[in-house]
């Protein structure tokens, strides 16, 4: 008999798989990347919940781009209260707060994630930048979105006001192993289709700006030896732009 986590195997494997067969919508969220990146924007991340985990994912990391804006804030994350997040992200308004001190361009491209696509305040970061001519990339999952009404007064979920959309091929509810005795299935998939996403989309945004002749700014691993000090002036030069550095 196949145990949980062989059946978790099986079944990650199979929506990573899926997301990937998303070739065209992947080749063209990396093109927009390379664009901002080349044009000297920024490439904002964004996500409630559980889902600012992969707002972070991009974000300072080995091998990422440096000119990567988080928009991270602490009641919609889970380590204040996860259960006061649930109804902030509800709230209409909210998101405009969140901007306020932050400038946002037409170089910039949005990458936001949202399981369920519902709630208001991802719904209304994604109005917010395409009304500056930003581009907007989500990662959601289809089925669960396609299956709720929307919390925002206008109907709208968030795969209907980005410009490109990734399927995260999640169930609905996102978790997807079926253990008999216990309510609802277990073992979520969103996070890791939804970083996987991400990292291929960044990889491949720095293949086609090489390609351009433009080397792009990259972090390394500030653990190898020579990473710390590579970092620096990178953290130098962008320190007083991205607050979470």
């Amino acid at each position: 008999m196949e145990k949980a986590f062989e059946r978790f195997h099986r079944l990650i494997l199979s929506k990573l798989k899926g997301a990937f067969s998303q070739e065209q919508e992947i080749l063209q969220a990396s093109e927009w990347v390379a664009s901002t990146i080349q044009n000297e924007g920024w490439i904002f991340t964004a996500g409630t919940g559980h889902s600012h985990l992969l707002a972070e994912e991009i974000f300072y990391r080995a091998g990422g781009f440096a000119r990567v804006y988080p928009i991270l804030d602490p009641p919609l994350m889970l380590h204040e209260s996860a259960s006061k997040s649930s109804l902030l992200e509800r709230k209409e308004g909210y998101a405009y707060k969140i901007l306020s001190q932050i400038n946002l361009s037409s170089k910039d491209t949005l990458i936001i994630a949202s399981n369920s696509g519902r709630n208001a305040v991802t719904i209304e970061l994604a109005q917010a930048f395409q009304n500056q001519g930003a581009k907007v990339i989500c990662i959601t999952n289809l089925a669960h979105s396609r299956s709720v009404t929307s919390r925002h007064s206008s109907g709208l979920k968030l795969y209907q006001v980005s410009d490109l959309v990734l399927d995260n091929q999640g169930e609905i509810g996102d978790a997807a192993v079926e253990i008999s005795g216990v309510p609802g299935k277990v073992g979520a998939t969103s996070t890791v289709v939804g970083a996987a996403l991400l990292q291929a989309i960044m990889a491949q945004a720095v293949e086609s700006l090489v390609k351009a002749g433009t080397i792009p700014e990259l972090f390394i691993s500030a653990n190898t030896e020579e990473g710390e000090k590579y970092n620096d002036s990178l953290l130098e030069k962008y320190k007083g732009q991205v607050p979470p550095l």
